[in-house]
């Protein structure tokens, strides 16, 4: 394992959590998030604010940590990182475009 690779996957779980938090506080009038849109724009199933919200940080884990355990090297662990955070962040672009 890589010390940078490990510190770059700690960042960036510690940013999508609280991600995930702001975006609770954010869209507390909401009940359920869209989850997936269809290809009209039309939202094709919700899910309950929380779980949708609770829904990335675990996944980040997963894939984060299974990067540290094959020895990725801190490039491919930040393009990684990135990915995850730059997926959830669209994620909340588009709840946020949706509930308007």
């Amino acid at each position: 394992m890589h010390p940078t690779s490990f510190a770059i996957s700690l960042a960036a779980l510690v940013l999508i959590a609280t991600i995930s938090l702001a975006a609770n506080r954010r869209f507390q009038h909401l009940t359920r998030l869209p989850m997936q849109w269809g290809l009209t724009g039309q939202v094709t199933w919700t899910a309950p604010r929380r779980l949708a919200l609770a829904f990335v940080p675990p996944i980040a884990v997963i894939v984060l940590l299974a990067a540290l355990r094959a020895g990725a090297p801190p490039p491919l662990t930040a393009l990684m990182a990135l990915a995850l955070i730059a997926s959830h962040l669209a994620h909340l672009w588009l709840v946020r475009r949706t509930a308007r």
